[in-house]
C-alpha cells in the first residue's frame, strides 16, 4: 500500500458522515442503543450492507462462543465499535484490537458519541511478520 492511501477510504467516509449527522441531530445525551439504532437506519438509507451485533468466530481453542461481539460489521470489511463514554481508555483500544485479531479484518472505527464533538479513531490491525 502506498503512503497516503487509506484503507476502505470511501466506505469510512460514508460511515463517519453518517455518525456526524447522527451526533449533530441527536446530540451527546442519548444512550448507546439509540445511537446504534440511528446508525442502522443511516446504513439502510445509504444502502450499505451491515450486520449488527455480529458474533465473531472463536479465535482459539477453549474460547467460549459469543465472547467477541462487534457493534457493526460493515460490508464484511470494517468493524464499527460504538461508545458513549466520558473518555476513551486503553481498554477500548484493546477491545478493538481483539476484534480485529478474532475477525481477521484490517480496520476498526472506534466512535465515541459522548463528547460535544464526535470522537473518531481509525484502528488498523498490525501486520505480523
Amino acid at each position: 500500500m502506498r503512503r497516503g492511501n487509506l484503507l476502505h477510504k470511501q466506505l469510512c467516509y460514508e460511515l463517519v458522515g453518517i455518525c456526524f449527522t447522527i451526533h449533530n441531530y441527536l446530540g451527546s445525551y442519548r444512550n448507546k442503543k439509540q445511537y446504534c439504532d440511528a446508525i442502522a437506519h443511516g446504513l439502510t438509507v445509504k444502502n450499505i450492507e451491515y450486520e449488527r451485533e455480529k458474533v465473531l468466530p472463536i479465535s482459539f481453542v477453549g474460547e467460549r462462543q459469543g465472547r467477541n461481539r462487534v457493534d457493526f460489521l460493515i460490508d464484511d470489511n470494517v468493524i464499527l465499535e460504538i461508545k458513549r463514554v466520558p473518555q476513551i481508555f486503553r481498554n477500548n483500544y484493546h477491545q478493538c484490537m481483539r476484534y480485529l485479531t478474532s475477525s481477521e479484518k484490517e480496520l476498526c472505527l472506534l466512535i465515541n458519541f459522548y463528547p460535544k464533538s464526535l470522537f473518531v479513531k481509525r484502528i488498523l490491525k498490525p501486520k505480523l511478520l
